[in-house]
């Protein structure tokens, strides 16, 4: 498999990035077949940006491709992320893995194994190392049952408010029913809101969450530097 290959607007967005991590300009020109890794780090370190920043932006970048999110109506109800490691984990780096998951998720969850496949797994969240033909492969998942099952239970109670007034009416008593179908409807609409008004913030910490933890276990094979921050644990529902 041949070396990847940065096009211009991919290298804009990289130098963007590493330039914020150190307040530096980030004007530069990709040719137009794009640039390696290795020329990036090159272009950087000229410009005064570290090669470890340029990569992390880079392997970052390379983990966005391959994202994508779950909707309903509309929503963002699940999230998931992708990273092709291109070689093989060893059972004490899924262990380590394993423990910033913990970390980073702020949960203990449950492990599984077979054959080389390995799985961590608390509720809806799922971590899944599996193997292909260059290496393993992470990835990510999770759905957000919680939000959903909130939207549709209100949407439920409005329809009921609905059939509820509609009879109601026909038959004259809307009057004497009024409060009543009044509260059911407010019920329906505190449901509905109570699952929608999280779910894009919930949505922005978990893929930020998973970029995390998939560009640290990329980029700490090529460079034993420090581990790199990751976004503290929320408390929205996994």
């Amino acid at each position: 498999m041949g070396e990847r290959l940065y096009n211009e607007g991919e290298v804009e967005k990289i130098f963007r990035a590493a330039a914020e991590r150190q307040q530096l300009p980030s004007q530069v020109q990709a040719g137009e077949k794009g640039l390696t890794l290795a020329a990036l780090r090159s272009i950087g370190e000229q410009a005064g940006i570290s090669g470890d920043a340029v990569a992390h932006a880079a392997l970052t970048l390379d983990v966005r491709r391959e994202s994508s999110q779950r909707t309903f109506l509309g929503l963002p109800i699940g999230v998931s992320r992708t990273v092709e490691l291109n070689r093989w984990l060893t059972d004490e780096e899924w262990e380590r893995v394993v423990v910033q998951l913990r970390e980073v998720f702020d949960a203990y969850g449950k492990t599984r194994s077979d054959g080389s496949s390995r799985q961590w797994s608390n509720g809806n969240l799922r971590v899944l190392l599996e193997p292909t033909e260059t290496g393993h492969r992470l990835r990510f998942r999770t759905l957000n049952a919680g939000a959903r099952n909130s939207i549709t239970t209100g949407l439920a109670v409005l329809g009921v408010t609905t059939a509820v007034a509609t009879a109601t009416a026909i038959s004259g008593n809307l009057l004497h029913a009024g409060s009543g179908v009044v509260l059911m409807g407010i019920v329906g609409l505190g449901m509905i809101a109570n699952g929608a008004l999280r779910l894009p913030q919930w949505a922005r910490l978990r893929g930020r969450q998973m970029e995390s933890v998939a560009v640290q276990l990329a980029f700490l094979p090529s460079s034993p530097e420090p581990r790199l921050p990751v976004p503290p644990p929320e408390q929205p529902g996994i």
